[in-house]
């Protein structure tokens, strides 16, 4: 760990992007999950149901980081995480996506909070164990900042989201940036890079960029140009509309 590297610190504000752009649906979750529990058993809900998530994280960004020093893995993390990262640019259907049921018991409650957290929790770890590579301060550093984001923040910063569309477009740039890097590193390739392609630490990191900016951008298209159609069909005028002819 060297302070003085600005490469440290560029991982640094990666994390902290990551966990900002990833964190933000935990909120929405354990909200979704809570919101049948009487109001003296919500604030219980939560934070059990917190404590129980962060060490499911906790378990699952170490098992990630082992998994990352295997050769032709991180070239998987790689394709997952620009999969992550286009999908962040796509619209979200109605109630932001989340199917949450909420738990009429505590019990239920934080069972839900585990399991839909689990889940979402797998993009934010690859995301982390790649930005930090073998950096376990780094590591940690992008467990602990979850919490206070998780906790805290992420309604604010999904209301940013929706205001300001850049941001989410920067979010889903930076995980292709980290894919990319991610795949010319793997320990599979990474030797034929350095004797072939110098330049690759560099051109990786942009391609993914690019390319998770351009086939988001492409699909969101794709996506709202059927919507209109979808929404005519279901319309019960346009069926009716449809029958009279």
């Amino acid at each position: 760990m060297d302070f003085s590297n600005p490469q440290f610190w560029v991982a640094v504000l990666q994390i902290v992007a990551i966990d900002i752009v990833l964190g933000g649906d935990n909120a929405v979750v354990i909200g979704l999950a809570c919101r049948r529990l009487p109001e003296h058993q919500r604030r219980l809900g939560i934070l059990w149901g917190m404590a129980g998530a962060i060490g499911l994280r906790v378990v699952l960004i170490m098992f990630a980081v082992t998994l990352l020093a295997v050769p032709y893995l991180k070239l998987v993390g790689a394709v997952l995480l620009l999969w992550i990262g286009i999908k962040l640019l796509l619209p979200e259907p109605d109630e932001g996506g989340h199917n949450i049921e909420a738990g009429a018991t505590l019990a239920a409650a934080i069972k839900t909070i585990i399991v839909a957290d689990a889940v979402m929790s797998l993009d934010n770890v690859i995301a982390i164990a790649g930005a930090a590579g073998d950096s376990k301060f780094l590591i940690v550093f992008g467990l602990l900042l979850s919490i206070p984001i998780i906790m805290l923040g992420s309604q604010l910063v999904i209301k940013l989201m929706d205001r300001f569309p850049f941001v989410i477009v920067a979010g889903g740039a930076l995980l292709g940036w980290i894919a990319g890097g991610m795949a010319v590193s793997d320990v599979s390739v990474k030797d034929w890079f350095a004797a072939n392609m110098p330049t690759a630490s560099w051109i990786g990191p942009i391609a993914g960029a690019l390319l998770v900016v351009a086939v988001g951008k492409l699909l969101a298209a794709r996506m709202r140009a059927k919507q209109p159609v979808l929404e005519d069909l279901a319309d019960p005028k346009h069926s009716s509309e449809t029958g009279n002819k």
